[in-house]
């Protein structure tokens, strides 16, 4: 399911910020411009990457042990290694951090920049054009005589 969602580049971010403009604009009543569309797109960029490096670190510190034990297996089993990919291998996460600091600034320029996208495309499709009407409800005109 995750993977029809990276058919297209962002498709995820993207629709994060098509989300941020729908909710900025049900919650006003005023019509919601591109400009603050794209605001909105921008503000979810930003937290879409502080949520992702914060899952990253979870789902690292879960499954870390599990493949370092992987990876030592397939070193200690494949004889006919290089020695370039054995090494490899071998010093394969020994820094994860490196890789967290590497995924968040991308997310970060890539998630900004596509939710932006997102919330401008959310501005226009959301819009609300009219504006309620003041008073409330009223009631129909009365129909012409026959």
């Amino acid at each position: 399911m995750v993977n029809l969602g990276n058919v297209c580049c962002c498709l995820w971010v993207i629709c994060g910020g098509v989300l941020g403009a729908y909710l900025d604009q049900q919650n006003d009543s005023r019509p919601i411009t591109p400009g603050r569309g794209a605001f909105t797109g921008f503000l979810s960029g930003l937290i879409g990457a502080f949520v992702w490096l914060i899952v990253s670190i979870v789902v690292n510190l879960a499954l870390a042990p599990i493949q370092r034990r992987l990876a030592d297996d397939f070193v200690r089993n494949a004889r006919d290694l290089p020695p370039e990919v054995r090494t490899m291998l071998e010093s394969l996460g020994a820094n994860p951090s490196l890789g967290l600091v590497f995924g968040f600034i991308v997310m970060l320029f890539a998630g900004v920049i596509f939710a932006t996208l997102g919330g401008v495309l959310g501005a226009a499709f959301f819009r609300n054009d009219v504006p309620p009407a003041l008073g409330g409800p009223t009631e129909p005109p009365p129909l012409p005589p026959q």
